[in-house]
């Protein structure tokens, strides 16, 4: 997952990022002594792992107010105009956190100021919804001191997607929130256009159930085990799962529909991840696997390209799977709840999820 040079998250852009994800976490938690976990899945995977219920927040309407936060990288102000315009345009009173545009290295504001903005929109009752900025790089630094009384009183809709996987994650783990894996406000009209734009209204705006069909030009679609399995989706970027096992925003995967995505990771770097998953065992407790965008994984000539590895990894696990899903860091990218009940059919090429909020 790129966090410099350019961001699949901000726009698709033409350049290959320097350092993938997965290369600066590693650095991150390094400098601080931390150490790779290799363990069985009952350290990976710490109690408490998930929620009994599923919580979910009223449906948006016109006139709600929702707040822009940016708890990882510092948004394009151009990108951002759009992505407001569009909201504001669905009828939402649209606010933003007051370090959206701060910049800190390569984050958008000290920690300290990246956690305030998401807990005051957390938990001011007046706000109905939080929509990341951008994603980039950071909120795993913040995460474990995110204040989740709010949304267990009064929950609202949490959209983003890349490194805000964190907070999804978090979010599910401490109150049992569906959440959406989504289209940040940070919009590129060549990457997200108005499918994008309609499938994350329809999500975040409606009760109706989200269906997200198989694309054969997605380079994961070749990745197909026949079969049907049901449970509650959770996941997203491959890389913040992979370096949040046995951490609080780390959810369990038992019985779950397993969602990963990724972008700027070579095929043995996603070897290397899904290889950590079934060290620790996630990948041997989950009803299925769905495999959305993965983006920009260029290997060497005459090597596996990121499909044969995805097969590799996945195949011999005995549940249905289902790649070729947009979800994520691609074009045309879709909006998905994340911890409602999900359904694949892998022969059909359908991944059905129960609407992530509720009626008013």
């Amino acid at each position: 997952m790129a966090t410099s040079g350019t961001d699949h998250s901000l726009t698709e852009g033409p350049a290959r990022a320097a350092l993938s994800r997965r290369r600066v976490l590693g650095m991150g938690a390094a400098a601080a002594g931390g150490a790779v976990l290799v363990g069985p899945v009952e350290a990976a995977q710490a109690a408490p792992g998930g929620p009994k219920r599923v919580l979910r927040a009223p449906a948006l309407a016109p006139g709600d107010r929702v707040r822009v936060v940016s708890p990882g990288s510092t948004p394009n102000p151009t990108n951002m105009a759009r992505g407001i315009e569009i909201l504001r345009g669905w009828g939402l009173e649209v606010e933003l956190g007051t370090h959206v545009f701060s910049k800190y290295g390569y984050l958008a504001g000290t920690d300290a100021q990246r956690l305030a903005d998401l807990n005051a929109a957390l938990n001011d009752p007046g706000v109905r919804a939080v929509f990341a900025a951008r994603g980039g790089y950071g909120t795993q630094r913040i995460v474990d001191q995110i204040n989740v009384a709010g949304v267990r009183r009064d929950p609202r809709v949490v959209v983003g997607f890349s490194d805000i996987t964190s907070i999804h994650g978090k979010l599910w783990r401490e109150t049992g929130l569906s959440t959406f894996y989504g289209p940040m406000v940070n919009w590129s009209d060549s990457r997200t256009g108005p499918e994008s734009a309609e499938a994350l209204r329809r999500a975040v705006m409606t009760t109706e159930p989200v269906t997200i069909t198989r694309d054969p030009a997605e380079t994961a679609a070749p990745v197909v085990v026949p079969g049907r399995a049901s449970g509650p989706l959770l996941g997203g970027c491959l890389t913040l799962l992979s370096t949040s096992l046995g951490a609080g925003d780390a959810p369990r995967f038992d019985g779950a529909i397993l969602f990963f995505e990724d972008v700027d990771e070579a095929p043995y770097s996603i070897d290397m991840m899904l290889t950590e998953l079934r060290r620790v065992g996630v990948l041997s407790r989950v009803a299925g696997v769905v495999i959305g965008q993965i983006t920009n994984s260029v290997g060497e000539v005459d090597e596996w390209d990121a499909a044969a590895v995805l097969k590799d990894r996945l195949y011999d696990l005995g549940v249905p799977v289902l790649g070729g899903l947009r979800l994520g860091h691609g074009n045309g990218q879709l909006t998905v709840p994340l911890g409602a009940r999900a359904t694949i059919d892998a022969e059909a090429g359908t991944l059905t999820v129960e609407a992530g909020v509720r009626a008013r």
